[in-house]
């Protein structure tokens, strides 16, 4: 219970109660929060502590509101190891839920100046561009646009992606073997076909991330995500 004799504030042993029971699962993601009425009521405190205490949740990735609707616990973010090479689906599966992927588009095309530096690629080559959007549980979670050179993938077809993991289909359909992968990261926000179609606001806070992957020497993929800033979180171990 909270008390005023004790030396934390208020706000803070309101927090603390609150933080616990979601992260015992008595407040489970995306259920809606007792009301401030109810807070007072419950833990005879003032709004204005409650208040507070809300500001420090929803700081804290917590909580986030709806605008007339209420005080909801945020979704947990997905939390990625750096150090070892990952595909989306591979994670997904490890925290069980359930990856597919929606192809928003899919071509065949001459290769940019940008995609021919990125890959390598003489001035002719042609690459497929593809773009997915990549959900869990059906929530869209992060937006890929993928370049591939087309002659390491000759013959790939919109259905296999569309069936299987595009590095499941690597391996078994054109015998990569996978050297190491290069990831850069910065903050971006999303535009507003991004927000459309990853079910988010404009503007909101997102990761950009761009990946070169490679087979021995050669680079065989490059991929631009957007990933929702309310969804990832990176882990990374400096020894």
């Amino acid at each position: 219970m909270i008390s005023s004799d004790r030396r934390l504030p208020l706000y803070y042993q309101l927090y603390d109660i609150i933080s616990k029971k979601i992260k015992e699962g008595i407040y489970q993601e995306d259920d809606k929060l007792p009301s401030e009425r109810e807070f007072c009521e419950e833990y005879d405190i003032s709004r204005a502590t409650v208040r507070r205490t809300m500001v420090e949740l929803e700081k804290n990735n917590l909580i986030y509101k709806k605008q007339g609707k209420g005080v909801f616990v945020s979704p947990e973010a997905f939390e990625q190891d750096l150090l070892n090479f990952y595909s989306f689906t591979d994670e997904m599966k490890k925290i069980n839920k359930k990856p597919t992927s929606k192809i928003i588009d899919f071509k065949l095309v001459a290769a940019a100046e940008k995609i021919i530096a990125k890959l390598n690629l003489q001035e002719d080559d042609k690459v497929y561009q593809i773009k997915r959007l990549r959900l869990a549980d059906n929530e869209p979670m992060m937006l890929e646009t993928t370049f591939l050179p087309a002659y390491r993938f000759e013959n790939l077809t919109e259905k296999e992606l569309s069936d299987s993991a595009m590095y499941d289909i690597f391996r078994k359909k054109f015998d990569v073997v996978f050297a190491k992968a290069e990831e850069t990261f910065q903050a971006t926000s999303i535009n507003s076909e991004e927000a459309m179609l990853l079910d988010v606001k404009e503007n909101s806070p997102a990761i950009l991330l761009e990946r070169l992957t490679y087979e021995t020497n050669s680079i065989i993929e490059y991929t631009v995500s957007i990933a929702r800033g309310d969804k990832f979180k990176f882990h990374v171990v400096l020894e």
